[in-house]
C-alpha cells in the first residue's frame, strides 16, 4: 500500500493528464450524440488534434519535461477554447511547475467568464485559492477560501486548508473557529485537535501572566479532550495556584500514562512567563520541590522507562549533580542490558565529565560501530519529519501529537 501511494504521488500529473484526456473523449462523444452544430468532419479533426496533443503531453510528463507538456496544453487551448478541462489542466500544470502567477491568471479568467456554470466557477475559485496558498500569498488565499465557503460551506478540503493556515500562523481564535466548522461537516473527530488549540491559547495567556484567562481556556480544552498538552498546562497552573500536592499527583499520573513525555513535561514547566517577581519566585520554588520529588521517586514501573531515566539524568545535570546522574545511569544500565543508544551517549558524556577518559573512549568505540541512522532526536511517526526541537504539531504533515523520541541514533 505504501509503495502504491509513493507511485501515485510521483506520477500524479501523469494520472491527471490521462484522466483529462478521457474526460475530453467523453465530452466529444456526448457532443456527437447531442448533435452539436458542427460538421462531423470538423468535430473529428478537433478530436484527433486534441487526442494527439494530450498523448504528447502525457509522454512529456512521464519523461519529466513539464515545460513541453505545458506547451502541448496551450496548443489544446488554441484548438478549442471552450474546453474548460484543458484550462484547469493547464492551470494545475503551471502551479505544479511553480509558475503561480500564470496559474492565477488562468483561474481568474475562468471565474470572469459569463457563460461558465456555477459548479465550474466554484471549482475555478477553489483552484485560485490553492494557487495563492501554494504561492505564499496567505492573505489572498484566506480571502479566496472564504469566498468558496460563502458559495458552499460543505467544502471539507477548504475548511481543512484554512485550519492549516491559521495553525501555521498561530491565529488560534480562527483556528478554533474552523476546527469547530470542520467537526460539523467532516467525518473525523476533532476533539483532540481542538483541545490542543485551546491549550495554545492558554499558553499564550500564561506567558503574559494572565492566569485567569489561561485557566478558562484550560477548562475548555479539558472539556474537549484530556490531551497531554492540556495536562501539562494544568500542572503549571497547579504550581501557580500553590497546589503542590495536586501537582505531584498530576505528575505521577502523567508519567505513568505517558512516560515518553517525561522530558517534554520538565521542559514545559521551565518555560518563561511574565509575572511579579514574588509570584515567579513562588512558582520556581514549588517547581524545585516538584523536581526533587520526582528525582527521589522509587517506582519500578516508572523507572523502567528510558524516557523517565533520561529526564532524571538531565535534571541531575542541570543541578550539576554529575555523580548522582552517573550512579543512577550505571545502576539502570546494569539492570537493563539492552540500553538505548541515546542513554549510552549520555553515559559517555558523564564519564568524560567525571574524568574517566579511557572508559569513555572504550564505550565511544562500541557506540560508533552501531551508528547507522539520523542523529535528530525527535521524529514524526506520521510522516517521518526529523527535528532536534520539541513539537506538538508536526511542521511537515501538520498532525498533532505525533512526535516520537529516537532511541537509536
Amino acid at each position: 500500500m505504501e509503495l502504491y501511494f509513493h507511485w501515485l504521488q510521483n506520477n500524479l500529473l501523469t494520472v491527471a493528464s490521462v484522466v483529462i484526456t478521457l474526460v475530453l473523449i467523453y465530452h466529444y462523444l456526448i457532443e456527437r450524440e447531442a448533435g452539436v452544430k458542427l460538421s462531423k468532419r470538423y468535430r473529428n479533426s478537433i478530436y484527433e488534434a486534441q487526442s494527439k496533443i494530450f498523448l504528447n503531453a502525457t509522454q512529456y510528463l512521464i519523461s519529466g519535461e513539464k515545460d513541453l507538456a505545458i506547451r502541448e496544453f496551450l496548443n489544446a487551448v488554441d484548438i478549442n477554447r471552450e474546453t474548460l478541462d484543458t484550462y484547469f489542466a493547464l492551470g494545475n500544470l503551471f502551479r505544479s511547475n511553480g509558475e503561480y502567477e500564470k496559474a492565477i491568471s488562468i483561474h481568474r479568467s475562468l471565474i470572469a467568464r459569463e457563460s461558465i456554470s456555477e459548479m465550474a466557477r466554484l471549482q475555478a475559485l477553489k483552484e485560485l485559492a490553492i494557487d495563492f496558498d501554494k504561492g505564499g500569498f496567505i492573505d489572498k488565499a484566506i480571502e479566496t477560501y472564504r469566498e468558496v465557503l460563502k458559495i458552499n460551506r460543505d467544502q471539507v478540503e477548504v475548511v481543512l486548508a484554512l485550519c492549516r493556515i491559521y495553525e501555521d500562523i498561530e491565529d488560534w481564535d480562527q483556528a478554533f473557529k474552523y476546527r469547530l466548522m470542520l467537526s460539523k461537516i467532516g467525518h473525523d473527530d476533532q476533539s483532540e485537535t481542538i483541545s490542543h488549540i485551546l491549550v495554545q491559547k492558554g499558553k499564550g495567556y500564561f506567558a503574559e501572566g494572565n492566569f485567569a484567562m489561561c485557566d478558562e481556556e484550560l477548562d475548555n480544552a479539558l472539556k474537549y479532550a484530556p490531551s497531554v498538552s492540556a495536562s501539562i498546562l494544568n500542572l503549571r497552573m497547579q504550581l501557580i495556584k500553590g497546589n503542590l500536592d495536586s501537582a505531584k499527583s498530576l505528575l505521577v499520573d502523567l508519567l505513568k500514562e505517558y512516560p515518553f513525555y517525561a522530558t517534554f513535561i520538565h521542559h514545559s514547566l521551565n518555560e518563561n512567563f511574565k509575572a511579579e517577581e514574588k509570584e515567579k519566585y513562588a512558582y520556581y520554588s514549588r517547581l524545585t520541590m516538584l523536581r526533587n520529588y520526582f528525582l527521589g521517586m522509587d517506582d519500578k514501573e516508572m523507572d523502567s522507562s528510558p524516557a523517565v531515566i533520561l529526564s532524571k539524568i538531565k535534571l541531575f545535570k542541570d543541578d550539576n549533580k554529575i555523580q548522582e546522574a552517573y550512579n543512577l545511569l550505571t545502576s539502570w544500565m546494569e539492570t537493563n542490558k539492552g540500553s538505548t543508544e541515546v542513554l549510552k551517549i549520555e553515559y559517555i558524556k558523564l564519564l568524560i565529565e567525571l574524568g574517566k577518559s579511557e572508559e569513555a573512549l572504550k564505550h565511544t568505540g562500541e557506540l560508533l560501530e552501531n551508528i547507522n541512522q539520523s542523529l535528530a532526536r525527535f521524529y514524526c511517526h506520521q510522516c517521518g519529519y526529523n527535528s532536534d526541537q520539541i513539537f506538538w504539531r508536526c511542521p511537515q504533515c501538520h498532525e498533532w501529537e505525533t512526535i516520537q523520541f529516537r532511541w537509536k541514533v
